[in-house]
């Protein structure tokens, strides 16, 4: 019986890829025969000669940086618009503003972040700007939900007890519930500076700023070796801040 189903699965596997050629009308032959996989190596290998020139790495450097910027800041505008959607929607402020918060909140992760910087390019213009706010609006709807569940289950006791001793509200949150949670806060905050530094150097191709927007300009105007150097710089970009993320997890948080 179970060799049976395994066999309709894998039936029904290869009639949707054969269906999905049929209704792709995606033509093999084109892209392997008549020179097709020839062409595509030799793209690909203008790709291995990057313009290591003085001028274009001091604009790759300083779309390095640009996107660096973005990202970090775009970060940081989410982890403070984030919090303070995360107190109501933790239910801190009763149950009507929970659902408001709760639902501004879905909305705002449920835009994607190229959707994002097309809506902040027309409001705020090409550049960076746009894709700042851009990290910022779609990233402080994640971090306010992940927010929002680590107050729902942080400990009561310690604000309770700040209270008891005749503390206010925003003394209780401070000292007794913040520096219990300030390690998981801290952990989804690199995380998602990880993923902003990755999403940073796409943005671009929307007009957003950064390496992103020189790789789309050289890619569109077929020049290679640069776009090259622009991949490269991405990469070791994503690597260095991987590295500095891991270190401050392991110094904050794990700690």
């Amino acid at each position: 019986m179970n060799r049976a189903i395994n066999l309709l699965v894998l039936l029904g596997i290869v009639a949707a890829v054969v269906a999905s050629f049929a209704y792709l009308e995606l033509d093999l032959h084109a892209v392997v025969g008549e020179g097709g996989l020839g062409q595509m190596a030799e793209y690909a290998g203008r790709f291995l000669q990057p313009d290591l020139s003085l001028e274009h790495l001091r604009a790759v450097g300083r779309g390095a940086l640009e996107t660096l910027a973005m990202s970090g800041l775009g970060t940081l505008l989410a982890m403070l618009l984030g919090m303070l959607l995360a107190l109501p929607a933790a239910g801190r402020f009763g149950w009507p503003l929970q659902g408001a918060a709760r639902l501004l909140l879905n909305a705002l992760r449920a835009i994607p972040e190229l959707v994002w910087a097309a809506l902040t390019v027309l409001a705020a213009g090409l550049g960076p700007n746009a894709g700042t706010l851009a990290l910022a609006l779609h990233t402080a709807g994640v971090l306010g939900r992940l927010f929002a569940e680590a107050l729902e289950n942080a400990p009561p006791e310690p604000a309770a007890a700040i209270r008891l001793q005749g503390g206010s509200q925003v003394a209780a949150f401070c000292f007794g519930t913040l520096p219990n949670l300030w390690p998981q806060l801290l952990a989804y905050s690199l995380y998602r500076w990880e993923n902003n530094i990755r999403m940073a150097s796409v943005l671009g191709f929307v007009g957003a700023g950064g390496l992103g927007q020189m790789l789309y300009t050289t890619l569109s105007l077929f020049q290679e070796a640069q776009a090259s150097t622009v991949i490269i710089a991405m990469l070791v970009l994503v690597l260095l801040v991987d590295a500095f993320s891991d270190v401050l997890r392991q110094r904050y948080v794990r700690a």
